[in-house]
């Protein structure tokens, strides 16, 4: 199984059943993860306190139900959680080192491709990569949980912590904006 680009290995075979359920969904998590937080080491962190958190409470998992929601619900509360708690601290920054930057016309820019972006070029092609990418978080959430990681309305609601009403608009306009997006890209290419 690989985790961002590197093997983990499953359990044996004889070991914990939810264990070895809990990471068939080690990928997929990552991916999600990588979505919410833009980054490799961010993504791997949340992935990591998701299955800390999902482990400690696992009495409270209800055997014969979705698993994979189950997860990417305690995924989504915990970036929620983080998101919250980073807006409350305090911002240190150096201002004379930040006007020395913009002075010397300094940019930061990468010149590898991110690691979501190298995940979904296995997945994806260039145009809808490009189209999912200028969705609107909120709608991009919703299409990716229930298109790609083929959730319920019930389980992206409940992932979401959304109304599962809330939830169809979402994907209606989601994909409506992904159909437009990808339309126009259509007519560009054939001219």
């Amino acid at each position: 199984m690989l985790f961002g680009r590197r093997r983990v290995d499953a359990p044996p075979a004889g070991g914990d059943p939810f264990a070895a359920e809990a990471l068939t969904h080690l990928d997929a998590l990552y991916g999600a993860a990588l979505r919410l937080t833009r980054g490799a080491d961010a993504a791997q962190d949340l992935v990591q306190d998701t299955f800390l958190k999902a482990f400690r409470a696992r009495n409270r998992f209800a055997a014969g139900t979705n698993l994979k929601a189950w997860l990417f619900t305690i995924l989504h509360n915990t970036w929620r959680n983080r998101r919250r708690d980073q807006s409350r601290s305090r911002v240190d920054a150096d201002s004379a080192a930040v006007d020395v930057a913009i002075e010397a016309g300094d940019t930061w820019t990468r010149s590898e491709p991110t690691p979501e972006a190298l995940l979904l070029s296995d997945v994806l092609s260039a145009d809808l990569q490009a189209a999912l990418d200028a969705l609107p978080p909120a709608y991009r959430e919703a299409v990716w949980l229930r298109d790609v990681e083929e959730l319920t309305y019930q389980e992206v609601a409940a992932v979401l912590d959304i109304p599962v009403g809330t939830v169809m608009s979402r994907l209606s306009r989601g994909r409506r904006q992904l159909a437009a997006a990808l339309a126009a890209r259509a007519s560009v290419t054939k001219r």
